[in-house]
């Protein structure tokens, strides 16, 4: 069990090369404890000032600004290529993570005809479950589901017990919402390649909080959003990610006008672009496209192995924490041990867990929660201290250890 005193964060606070980062992100109420980064990240400073930019581009130059406006999907896609361990010109920036996992399932399911199975698993994100499920439903497939462990995540063994000859795409979670269970993305891509199978990676979890390896690991597809750790802002338009040499032989099911041909020739029929660009659709929102840019250019510059570093750094100091203070007040840890298999974030299991949530945001410490019963501590590395997660975890310890949580609602309501 490690050294609980406040000293120990200070000193590893002093030492931390990624903390002048944390001046670089709007933060209004010091005394807050901000754990909800792996939910909705911080807004940093750059984008304020670009945001502001761009309205005044808006105002003065009126429709002449999309001369540069037109690129932005491109610009952040190729930003967020090195992030996710891909190539320029394999990433882009468009749509929400739901429609880009819908175009991308779709595309890899009519690669493989014949086929007539998807795989995935049962702890997968619940908007993933479902757009599979439709589109199982809507074609005749079967959906066949892997069960995961909420705690320890995905069993490489029980994926690839699922995969054979049938099976036309494997969806999987890189980084596990509930638990920040790491999957072995490289493993489990090349177990479905065995059988001939497509692999949809989901990157929200992961993107901008761990190494994620595409081209390494020979990676098919992948999607993710930007309003977590790449802190793009609320609603921030999602990405999607496709092998170069895959670009011409998958076809996207939506075809809209910003994945087409000479675009402004305005033909009569679709002819779409031969690169990542045709999986564009329909006109991308300026504003918030812009705002995912900063925030990417913001990660890219700290760099994922330093930030993923101290994401490991974090989660283990709270682990400690959690140790000594929370398991005698009835709290189990949600999350896997090993460092190397966790993401950065640290679940909490209660069985009052939401009116812990509940109270602990009285107390001026935001975490979230998930069903069932658990407490989701979100440690952004470019923002968050260790005295934040020494003050937060001291402030969860002294609002259960008093009963404070008791008197809230125990079912959950609204936003969690």
């Amino acid at each position: 069990m490690g050294d609980t005193h406040l000293d120990r964060a200070v000193r590893l606070d002093r030492a931390d090369r990624l903390a002048g980062y944390r001046d670089r992100f709007v933060i209004a109420d010091p005394a807050l404890v901000y754990l909800d980064g792996n939910s909705l990240g911080r807004l940093p400073v750059a984008t304020r000032e670009r945001l502001r930019a761009v309205v005044d581009t808006w105002g003065t130059e009126l429709i002449g600004g999309w001369d540069r406006w037109i690129e932005v999907n491109r610009a952040a896609g190729d930003v967020l290529a090195g992030i996710v361990g891909a190539a320029a010109g394999e990433v882009i920036l468009a749509d929400s993570t739901s429609v880009n996992l819908y175009k991308l399932a779709c595309a890899a399911l009519a690669a493989r005809p014949g086929r007539t199975v998807i795989v995935t698993d049962d702890d997968n994100f619940p908007t993933d479950r479902y757009v599979l499920a439709g589109i199982a439903a809507d074609r005749g497939l079967t959906l066949r589901m892997v069960g995961t462990d909420p705690d320890r995540g995905i069993d490489p063994a029980a994926v690839t017990a699922a995969l054979d000859g049938d099976v036309a795409l494997l969806c999987l979670s890189h980084v596990s919402y509930r638990s920040g269970a790491v999957a072995d993305l490289p493993a489990l891509t090349a177990a479905a390649h065995e059988v001939g199978a497509l692999v949809l990676w989901d990157l929200c979890h992961s993107a901008g909080a761990v190494p994620v390896g595409l081209t390494a690991a020979g990676a098919d597809l992948a999607v993710g959003c930007t309003y977590k750790y790449l802190n793009g802002g609320p609603g921030a338009p999602a990405f999607l990610y496709v092998r170069a040499d895959l670009q011409t032989v998958v076809r996207q099911p939506i075809w809209g006008w910003f994945g087409q041909s000479g675009q402004f020739a305005m033909g009569p029929s679709y002819d779409p672009l031969p690169d990542i660009r045709r999986f564009l659709v329909g006109t991308p929102p300026v504003l918030a496209a812009y705002a995912a840019l900063e925030g990417a250019r913001l990660t890219a510059e700290a760099g994922v192995e330093a930030i993923a570093a101290k994401g490991r750094a974090l989660t283990g100091y709270a682990v400690d924490l959690v140790d000594a203070w929370l398991a005698p007040l009835g709290f189990r840890l949600a999350s896997p041990r090993d460092p190397c298999r966790r993401g950065a974030h640290v679940t909490l299991h209660h069985p009052q867990a939401w009116q812990v949530c509940q109270a602990l945001k009285a107390a001026g410490v935001i975490p979230d929660f998930r069903a069932p019963d658990r407490l989701r501590l979100g440690m952004a590395p470019l923002y968050t201290r260790f005295v934040d997660v020494h003050s937060g975890l001291s402030r969860l310890r002294d609002v259960v250890g008093a009963g404070a949580h008791e008197p809230y609602p125990s079912v959950p309501a609204g936003i969690t």
